[in-house]
C-alpha cells in the first residue's frame, strides 16, 4: 500500500511541480472524464446483469427501500432528516465554498463573471455527478444481496468489478475511475497546500525576492508532498474496516469547524479579535466537540452524526466572540 502511494504522489509532484494550478485544471478535466465514463459504464454493466432496461431505472430505484432519503423518526439519531440536511448544507459550505483548493481553480478565470458561472454551472454538475454516484451504490448494494458478495463497504466496487464475472470491460474502467479519482482529488490537495503554506504561514511574498521564492516554494512542495505520504497511510490504519466516506465527513467536521467559525465570525460581525488566542481556539474547539460527542449519546441519548461540525463552528465562534470581549475589556 504505501509503495502505490508513494509512487502516485511521485507522479503528482512531477506534473505540478513545474505549473501548479494551471496543469490541475487540465489534469482535472482529464481525470473528471475518465471517472464519469467509468460511472457510466459500472451502472450499464451492473444494471444489465440485474435485468434492468435503461428506461426503468429510474423507478426501479425509486422503489427501492435503499433510495429512502428522509427519516423523520427519531430526531436523536444520527440519520435524523433535518440532522443531515443542515450539516450537509454546511459540509457543503466548508468543503467546497470555503476551500483553497476551489479558490485557486476560480482564481484562474479571467474575470468575476466567468468565475461566478463556472461556481454556478459547477453547483448543477455537482448535484447531477452526486445523484448518479448514489445509483451506483443501490445498485451494486442490490447486486452484492442478490449474488452473496461480501465485502467491505469500501472494498463492494472493486470486489464486484474484477470477482463478480461482469467482465474484463467492467475491471478496466473501474481502475480507470480509481486513478482519476485518486488523482484529481491528491493533486489539487497539494498544490493548495503548498500555496496556503509558502503565502499565509510563511509570506513569501513579502519577506523575500522572486528567486527566493520560488527556491522556498519548491521546498515546500516536497515538504507538503512527503507529508501528504504519510497522513494517506496514516489514515488507513485509523479508518480500518469503516467506510472512507464516512470517515472524511467526521473529520471534515473536526478540521473545517473552525474555519467555519472564523468565516462566520467574520461575515457577520466587525469586531476585532486577540490574533494569538485564534491558533488556541482552532485547536481547542475541535476537543471540545469529540469530548461532547463522544458522551451524548450517554449524556442526553443524543447523537450528533455529521453534526459536529456545526457544533465545532460554534464553539469557534463562541471563542472568538470570548477573545473579542476580552480585546473590548482591556481596551476600556
Amino acid at each position: 500500500f504505501w509503495v502505490t502511494v508513494t509512487i502516485t504522489i511521485m507522479l503528482i509532484w512531477l506534473y505540478t511541480f513545474k505549473s501548479g494550478i494551471k496543469t490541475i485544471v487540465w489534469t482535472d478535466t482529464l481525470q473528471t472524464f475518465f471517472m464519469l465514463i467509468a460511472l457510466g459504464v459500472a451502472i450499464y454493466y451492473v444494471s444489465t446483469d440485474l435485468g434492468i432496461a435503461p428506461a426503468n431505472l429510474f423507478d426501479f430505484i425509486s422503489k427501492s427501500d435503499f433510495s429512502k432519503m428522509f427519516f423523520f423518526d427519531d430526531y436523536k439519531s444520527a440519520d435524523f432528516f433535518w440532522k443531515q440536511f443542515i450539516s450537509g448544507a454546511f459540509i457543503a459550505i466548508v468543503m467546497t465554498g470555503l476551500d483553497q483548493d476551489m479558490m485557486q481553480k476560480n482564481l484562474t478565470c479571467r474575470n468575476l463573471r466567468d468565475a461566478q458561472k463556472n461556481m454556478f454551472w459547477f453547483t448543477i454538475v455537482l448535484t447531477v455527478v452526486n445523484f448518479v454516484f448514489l445509483t451506483l451504490g443501490l445498485l451494486l448494494t442490490i447486486y452484492a444481496k442478490q449474488n452473496g458478495v461480501e465485502a467491505q463497504k469500501d472494498l463492494l466496487f472493486p470486489t464486484i468489478a474484477t470477482q463478480s464475472g461482469l467482465g474484463v470491460g467492467i475491471a478496466i474502467f473501474f481502475v480507470l475511475g480509481l486513478i482519476a479519482a485518486a488523482y484529481s482529488s491528491a493533486d489539487s490537495a497539494l498544490t493548495a497546500l503548498t500555496t496556503s503554506f509558502s503565502i499565509d504561514i510563511l509570506d513569501i511574498e513579502k519577506k523575500y525576492d522572486e528567486k527566493k521564492q520560488i527556491s522556498v516554494r519548491k521546498q515546500v512542495h516536497i515538504g507538503i508532498s512527503i507529508a501528504l505520504i504519510l497522513v494517506i497511510i496514516i489514515f488507513k490504519y485509523i479508518i480500518a474496516d469503516e467506510s472512507v466516506i464516512a470517515k472524511v465527513f467526521v473529520f471534515a467536521g473536526y478540521t473545517y469547524g473552525p474555519l467555519l467559525g472564523l468565516y462566520a465570525f467574520g461575515l457577520f460581525t466587525k469586531w476585532n479579535v486577540v490574533d494569538k488566542w485564534v491558533p488556541f481556539i482552532a485547536i481547542l474547539s475541535p476537543l471540545l466537540t469529540y469530548f461532547i460527542s463522544a458522551n451524548s449519546k450517554e449524556w442526553i441519548g443524543f447523537e450528533f452524526g455529521f453534526f459536529v461540525l456545526i457544533l465545532n463552528g460554534f464553539l469557534s465562534f463562541l471563542g472568538l466572540l470570548l477573545s473579542s470581549s476580552y480585546l473590548k475589556l482591556i481596551r476600556s
